[in-house]
């Protein structure tokens, strides 16, 4: 399933913030749907990787305490306008996404 990603990077001294917002359920497994009363299962992000002009700069391990729909801010150092940045996720049913643009600070 595709879901939507959104990036957006600025500049704060020598470091550039990089905010990515994805469009993402966020289930823990300790919901209950409220019709039917059964426990609504289990559907996170599992792991985010970002690549800065093709070097792995952050590779992290989420689990179900991120919300629904999360955004995530990443610190890049040296980044400069026009620098690729790829961000990529996948979750515990396989899904997965990514996005990648050059840098606009």
């Amino acid at each position: 399933m595709s879901r939507k990603m959104k990036m957006r990077a600025r500049q704060s001294g020598d470091v550039t913030e990089l905010l990515v917002r994805i469009q993402h359920p966020m289930e823990t497994g300790l919901r209950k749907d409220k019709v039917t009363k059964k426990t609504i299962p289990t559907h996170f992000i599992q792991n985010i990787t970002v690549v800065h002009n093709g070097k792995k700069v952050v590779n992290c391990d989420t689990g179900i305490a991120i919300s629904k729909n999360p955004v995530m801010g990443f610190g890049l150092k040296d980044a400069k306008t026009g620098d690729k940045v790829t961000v990529s996720w996948k979750d515990n049913k396989n899904e997965s996404g990514s996005v990648t643009q050059p840098l606009k600070l």
